[in-house]
């Protein structure tokens, strides 16, 4: 399961990312509102942990535009904001859950559990599927009819951003953010090297799909019987 914490306070951020890493998820995190949005627009995470105090764009702004996107995602807004009124206003901008700082951390991860259980039909985590291509969340498997691979973390997230994304373009800047996150000292040359491991293995399960490269922006797949 794959998580994004939008929380500036850095220090809390971290800690809930530590806490989630030691319960078994993946957890990525952005410290403003824009970058939250952005990373939550993906469609890469299972649930969302969203600030409503935040700079550049609020939480309740971030939730607003992600469900007007057509985001199923769960979200659990955080505030330090106990007000009856800041509870209903986030509910009504499409939060399925609102927890109150200071919360204990065994609170946290029972929200999130139950979250990850109530919209499974929504999050369709098994299977990624385009053109003659198969990715299997849980085994890291991507096939092609009767061939298949297994790829390391590294390679399972890219390649599942590119097929959620189909043939839209993402630069190498957008994938450095969202694979390696944003405290990471990763350069394009990490995004470069991970391209070449996965169209090797395209090339091994004999795929009609490819990694095209958009010159000076970035990458999108292709699937060459369209």
């Amino acid at each position: 399961m794959r998580v994004l914490i939008v929380e500036d306070e850095v220090r809390l951020a971290a800690t809930l990312q530590d806490l989630l890493e030691l319960n078994g998820y993946t957890a990525d995190v952005c410290h403003d509102g824009e970058a939250g949005l952005d990373n939550a627009l993906s469609a890469i995470y299972d649930v969302i942990l969203l600030d409503v105090m935040l700079p550049k764009l609020d939480g309740f702004t971030v939730l607003r535009r992600l469900r007007e996107a057509g985001s199923a995602t769960p979200v659990l807004l955080l505030t330090a904001r106990s007000e009856v009124t800041d509870r209903v206003e986030g509910l009504d901008c499409g939060a399925d859950y609102y927890l109150t700082k200071p919360f204990e951390p065994r609170e946290l991860l029972a929200c999130v559990r139950a979250l990850t259980r109530r919209q499974p039909e929504l999050r369709n985590t098994d299977l990624l599927e385009y053109g003659d291509l198969k990715l299997e969340k849980n085994t890291f498997a991507l096939s092609c009819g009767e061939r298949s691979v297994r790829l390391s973390r590294k390679e399972f997230d890219l390649m599942e951003l590119l097929m959620l994304n189909r043939e839209l373009v993402l630069t190498k800047e957008n994938l450095l953010l969202k694979i390696w996150g944003y405290e990471s000292d990763a350069e394009d040359n990490n995004v470069e090297v991970y391209i070449s491991f996965l169209r090797k293995k395209l090339e091994h399960l004999r795929s009609r799909v490819k990694i095209k490269t958009i010159r000076m922006v970035g990458y999108c797949l292709s699937d060459s019987a369209k």
